[in-house]
């Protein structure tokens, strides 16, 4: 571990229990990148994304004397994050469009286009991804959290969750490939 920034983190992070308003702007600036990176996988655009940052960060500001030092503070702040995504999700839900649940047809992976694609192009077809299928896929495949968890966290059956995470696969399968026969057709001419 880098002492010189711990001892950076945690001034900013003492300023910030005192209300001290350039420690709040300090570690907003210095975690902005890493927060926004995930608020980004929840979120359907980059307006919804900042949304979610900012509105964790007052969490964050207004519960940081609950933070224990002796945990890591990106780890609570990410969890903070998702957790403010979730309850995004959860209070726009109603405003989401639903999704016919036969949106595509059944296709076999081809997990090697991934290789060709920049991480912009990657996280654009996640976000497009349905709100539900969007949510599900990060909780699972990129945070790590088990079917069981993630229903109780959305209030949604086992299955449910299993079947988004399919369904989500399904729809990226679904882009990458379309995505490779545009990159084919773009490089025969």
């Amino acid at each position: 571990m880098n002492t010189v920034y711990d001892s950076t983190i945690e001034a900013l992070i003492q300023g910030c229990i005192r209300g001290d308003s350039t420690s709040q702007k300090g570690l907003y600036k210095h975690f902005y990148g890493y927060g926004m990176s995930i608020s980004l996988r929840y979120s359907k655009n980059i307006e919804e994304a900042v949304e979610v940052l900012n509105d964790s960060f007052l969490k964050v500001f207004t519960k940081i004397k609950k933070y224990d030092p002796e945990r890591s503070f990106k780890g609570w702040l990410r969890k903070i994050i998702i957790n403010t995504a979730l309850d995004n999700y959860r209070h726009n839900l109603k405003y989401y469009h639903a999704l016919d649940i036969e949106n595509g047809e059944s296709s076999p992976a081809n997990e090697t286009i991934l290789s060709g694609l920049a991480y912009q192009e990657i996280l654009a077809m996640v976000q497009n991804l349905s709100p539900a299928y969007r949510t599900v896929f990060n909780l699972y495949v990129i945070d790590g959290y088990t079917h069981e968890e993630i229903a109780e966290m959305l209030e949604i059956s086992i299955g449910t969750s299993k079947s988004n995470l399919s369904k989500a696969r399904e729809n990226l399968r679904n882009m990458l490939k379309k995505n490779k026969n545009e990159y084919a057709r773009y490089s025969r001419r």
